[in-house]
């Protein structure tokens, strides 16, 4: 059995803690919280869940795994994680090989999913929020959906810490422990203020120590080219803003009526959800974003960003053209 050190209690940290714990060995979980942490992008009310990524085979192998956890986690944890409303991408000319929807398309057919091709008019009034109009093509990946992944994660680390994951809540990375280039743990330093599983100073000062360990799992996400700076010769973090709107119609945007989407993607670059329990549905950029460090304080969604949002939503959803926007992040 290994001594386990996973920095970053994110969805792909505390999954790799369960995953690891389950096979045997000892685990310490740390982050510097609070959890879920807020500026975390697994931390949000909705990620898409679908197997549509163009002609990437691997890739589609691995969400269609990934769909049937899913799914077996809603049955575990007696909550509804994950929503199967389908998942459509759509644009505004006729699909030709090599475009991202058509390659998904046939990839999809290919194994055997369910799918429709979004290029009859009748079936766009099925999702009377859409501008029939403007949109041509698509393809509709009917078995996908979203998952509320801020949920998860809190349910994931409550499942981490009671097989027997021990978590530093409170914990921040320092640097790698290192001797002769052979990891041996890592240097942390609690976070003020934060939670009291990490050791701390008298006098509220962070407080610097060692966890040991056989191996570092660094989980980081966005983090990961400021935490290890090596890897900024081929890692940038990048920004994209996120909004969420109050509809004056919601019927109009209920899952059966609105399924997750993406629109024109590979040019507007946005994508979006339905309706919520809190009746928000959720709108982002999917463009190439503004390279910024996760604690950057220009992270914030600008003039501009929403300038642009207000022109994709008046000429695509016209009923949310000037709906109110009730929180935004990047």
């Amino acid at each position: 059995m290994s001594k386990v050190v996973v920095i970053g209690a994110g969805i792909n940290g505390a999954t790799s803690a369960i995953e690891l714990r389950e096979r045997g060995h000892e685990v310490v979980l740390a982050d510097p919280g609070p959890l879920p942490h807020p500026l975390a992008a697994s931390t949000d009310v909705s990620k898409a869940v679908r197997a549509a990524y163009g002609a990437d085979q691997e890739y589609t192998e691995l969400a269609e795994r990934s769909i049937e956890r899913w799914r077996k986690w809603n049955q575990e944890f007696g909550a509804q994680l994950y929503h199967e409303v389908g998942v459509m991408f759509v644009r505004r000319r006729e699909m030709e090989p090599s475009d991202f929807e058509h390659e998904s398309f046939k990839t999809l057919e290919r194994r055997c999913h369910k799918v429709e091709r979004m290029n009859v008019p009748q079936l766009w009034k099925r999702f009377p929020a859409w501008n029939p109009e403007l949109y041509r093509d698509g393809v509709l990946e009917i078995e996908a959906g979203y998952a509320e992944s801020g949920r998860a994660v809190a349910m994931l680390i409550e499942r981490a810490k009671s097989i027997g994951v021990e978590l530093r809540e409170g914990t921040r990375l320092v640097r790698l422990d290192e001797d002769d280039n052979q990891v041996k743990g890592v240097v942390v330093e609690n976070s003020v203020g934060d939670a009291v599983s990490a050791p701390r100073e008298a006098n509220g000062f962070p407080y610097s120590y060692k966890i040991p360990g056989d191996f570092v799992v660094m989980a980081v996400g966005a983090w990961t080219p400021y935490l290890l700076p090596f890897t900024r010769k081929f890692f940038r973090a990048t920004g994209q803003p996120v909004f969420h709107l109050k509809p004056s119609k919601p019927e109009l945007f209920a899952p059966e009526r609105f399924p997750v989407f993406g629109a024109d993607i590979t040019t507007t670059g946005y994508y979006g959800f339905p309706i919520n329990r809190d009746g928000i549905v959720k709108i982002a950029n999917h463009g190439p974003g503004r390279e910024m460090s996760p604690d950057s304080p220009e992270r914030v969604v600008t003039v501009e960003d929403e300038k642009n949002l207000r022109e994709f939503l008046a000429s695509t959803f016209p009923s949310l053209a000037n709906a109110p926007i009730l929180y935004t992040r990047v």
